[in-house]
């Protein structure tokens, strides 16, 4: 049986940037990993309702990884029922893997609200990158989890990238350019499909 190391890059994706495929290659780089799987949620159950169906931010998904090396999509979320929790997921990977959650420092701020957020850190590693106006450093309740059972919080090297899903609703609300933050192809499926035509939080 082959023993993997795998990257869990989870998000609502809506729509999905250059930014995400930038993390993910580098934590694919820096971690060594055999792979990243972007985990698009159904509904995130800290955030309203998604401005995009979650067959359009699939569709978007693969558009923007279809010549990215080591990356795919998983639908995971999506096809089960009910909010979105990470635990779920990751309940139900293989147990042969060893797994590595990717996350922003904006999202490591709040990680200790998480459901069941001590057993996602048991069944993981933790890797985070910098985000614009996030400290890079996990909040005490999770630093003091990881010292006492001997655990690193792994820091992917890349400068942070001022680069949002929400910025770029707003601007294609607004009619603004988003030229050099989506990929080509999710820069054209987005104007095909009139998505984010209103402004949205």
């Amino acid at each position: 049986m082959t023993f993997i190391r795998q990257g869990l890059l989870g998000g609502s994706f809506d729509p999905v940037h250059l930014a995400h495929i930038e993390l993910a290659q580098q934590a694919r780089r820096h971690l060594a990993l055999d792979g990243v799987t972007l985990i698009p949620a159904a509904q995130p159950w800290q955030r309203g309702e998604l401005a995009a169906s979650a067959a359009q931010r699939l569709d978007m998904l693969h558009l923007a990884i279809q010549d990215q090396t080591g990356l795919d999509v998983s639908t995971v979320e999506i096809d089960r029922d009910g909010p979105t929790y990470t635990i779920d997921t990751l309940r139900s990977l293989p147990a042969e893997g060893q797994y590595f959650w990717i996350l922003g420092a904006d999202q490591l701020e709040n990680f200790c609200t998480w459901k069941q957020w001590q057993e996602i850190a048991e069944r993981v590693q933790l890797a985070v990158a910098a985000r614009p106006g996030s400290q890079l450093e996990a909040p005490a309740a999770l630093r003091t989890w990881l010292d006492s059972h001997e655990r690193k919080l792994h820091v992917i090297p890349m400068p942070p990238i001022d680069l949002s899903a929400t910025a770029i609703r707003q601007r294609l609300g607004a009619g603004q350019t988003v030229k050099g933050m989506l990929h080509p192809g999710v820069a054209q499926y987005i104007q095909r499909h009139g998505l984010y035509r209103h402004p949205a939080a």
